[in-house]
Formats: structure tokens, C-alpha cells, sequence
């Protein structure tokens, strides 16, 4: 099915955006099937696999991967929904007009022969498309990242030519957005099996223990300064002369510039917190939108009615 390496001499730029999406895509669909107790034993090929499209720009002989989104597939027929692609190619077209599908991409330890089918359906709309898999099962001694590219060449076997995978290196590109995005996702990546949740209430549990820690250690060294005061104790110049300094680093927390630089921090805190709850809501409301006419482009079909969207 596949050959060691690709001879075409292009050059590939894998984002981490795609292989975070491709992780999330796999990660839901087996949440979803592991969940279902009426689901049904899945056909060959299909067995939890997901499918989409690659989308970026090619520039000479540089291939850039910058996004993905989702495609439906029939794991009876071995096809795509393409209506359903074609839709999401129009709405990616508005977003991003400089990116164009690329290829596509799946989840397994290595290409099926049922791959080629899929491979070869997408050539009306990239005549040499590639092939994104990433193997979701976890090797603890591989090194490298569990992602391949394929380009298709076609061979002569046995004197018929014939479309087969070869192997394609690659590099991963990031920018600066990506690679914020990418640490703040590592950080919240339980490292136990628990949730976000789990790992955050672990963080502020932390920082308690810290707080009452300090305010035992405040407590002994004004107990102590009290009983120097009181003549309990002699004197010790150097250690008031310490407590001196550490007090003159503590702001001023009853200062009306104090009281401003607070204020202003608390509504900017507020007011991201606020962003991010719309942000969250429009794209909950949009994922809304896009099943909405998805089941409605059906209903219409199914009935011969057109639909209006």
C-alpha cells in the first residue's frame, strides 16, 4: 500500500493546529462510542476512525497544512458526504480565501486499502492530494510524533499501473498564536486520568497551602517582636532591620493609587472573563447553526423540498 519515500521533491509544513484537531476529532468519536450503549459494532474501516479535509496554501514547491475541518463518511460505502464537503468548503472559501484543500485526513497505525477510494474521490478537487494519518494509539518509546503524509505516485505492479501511498518528511511550523495555544493546552492536559477541573482545584489547593504556610510564619515573627517589645527577650538590631526592610517592600494597600491599580485590574480581569463567555456562547451557537441546516438540507432531500438557509 504504501512506499518508503516520495520522490515528487516537495516540501511539507505540518501546523500543530491540525494535529491538535485531528486528536480532538478522534477523542469525541470514541467518547461518543464508548458511551452509546445501543451502538452497533461498527463495519470494517469505520471502527471509530474519523475523517476530514487538510486545508492550507501551496507555494512553489512548499506545502503549508495550517487547518482541518471535519468530513462525513460512510463506513458501509467507503465515501464521503459530498455535499457536505462542498459546504464546507464554500463557508471555509469566505473565512480563509487564500487556503485551499490540500488533502485529507484520517486515524490509524498505517493506510487501508479502503483509503485509496477516498484518496481517489478527491482528486476533482486537488488532482494530487495528500494524506494526513495519525496513529491515536500511544507509544511510550516512540519519539516522534505519531503523524504521517502521504502523497499517492502511480506505479507499474506487475505491469498495471497502479495508485499507491508513498511516505512524505515533513517539518512542524508554528507561529506565535499557535504555540500560546499549544502551551496553554499542555497546562491543562491532566497528567492522571482526572479532568481540567481535577488539575485546577490540585492548583488552588497548592496555593492555599502556600498562603496559611506564610501566615504561620508571619505569626512566629510577630509573636517574636512582640515579646522583644515587651523585654521578654534582648533586642536584636539586625533582625528589626530585617523586618524594616520587608515591610517597606509590601505595597501600600490603603494608597488611592493602590486602590486605582486594583480597580483597573479587577475590570480587566472582568471584562476578559466576560469575552470569553461570549466567545464560548457564539461558538456554541454557531456549532448550533451548522447542525441546524445540516439536519434541515436533509429533511428537505429526503422530502424534495429546497431548502432555504
Amino acid at each position: 500500500m504504501a512506499s518508503s519515500s516520495s520522490g515528487s521533491g516537495l516540501t511539507f509544513k505540518l501546523h500543530p493546529l491540525v494535529i491538535v484537531n485531528i486528536s480532538d476529532h478522534h477523542t469525541r468519536v470514541r467518547a461518543q462510542i464508548q458511551h452509546s450503549a445501543s451502538a452497533a459494532p461498527l463495519a470494517e474501516g469505520g471502527g471509530g476512525r474519523v475523517f476530514g479535509c487538510v486545508i492550507g496554501v501551496q507555494r512553489g514547491r512548499t506545502v503549508e497544512i495550517f487547518n482541518s475541518f471535519e468530513l462525513l463518511y460512510d463506513p458501509l460505502t467507503h465515501s464521503l458526504d459530498r455535499s457536505f464537503l462542498e459546504k464546507k468548503q464554500e463557508l471555509y472559501k469566505k473565512v480563509f480565501p487564500n487556503f485551499y484543500i490540500l488533502g485529507w485526513y484520517s486515524t490509524g497505525s498505517e493506510a487501508q486499502e479502503s483509503d485509496l477510494q477516498i484518496h481517489k474521490a478527491l482528486m476533482d478537487i486537488n488532482e494530487s492530494p495528500v494524506y494526513v494519518l495519525l496513529n491515536p494509539l500511544i507509544n511510550h518509546a516512540q519519539k516522534d510524533l505519531p503523524v504521517t503524509i502521504y502523497e499517492s505516485e502511480l506505479h507499474i505492479i506487475d505491469g498495471i499501473p497502479q495508485l499507491i501511498f508513498v511516505r512524505s518528511n515533513y517539518t512542524i511550523e508554528t507561529v506565535e498564536a499557535e504555540r500560546i495555544s499549544v502551551d496553554h493546552v499542555a497546562h491543562l492536559k491532566p497528567s492522571d486520568g482526572g479532568s481540567a477541573a481535577t488539575q485546577l482545584a490540585a492548583h488552588l489547593t497548592g496555593i492555599h497551602s502556600a498562603i496559611k504556610m506564610l501566615n504561620s510564619r508571619i505569626r512566629v515573627v510577630h509573636q517574636y517582636l512582640v515579646a522583644m517589645q515587651k523585654g521578654d527577650i534582648p533586642l536584636d538590631n539586625s533582625f528589626l532591620r530585617q523586618v524594616s526592610s520587608l515591610l517597606r517592600r509590601l505595597p501600600a494597600m490603603e494608597s488611592e493609587k493602590f486602590q486605582d491599580d486594583f480597580l483597573m485590574e479587577y475590570n480587566d480581569t472582568l471584562l476578559v472573563a466576560y469575552l470569553a463567555m461570549l466567545t464560548n456562547c457564539s461558538s456554541t451557537l454557531n456549532e448550533l447553526v451548522d447542525k441546524f441546516n445540516t439536519t434541515y438540507d436533509r429533511n428537505s432531500r429526503r422530502g424534495g423540498r429546497t431548502a432555504f438557509i
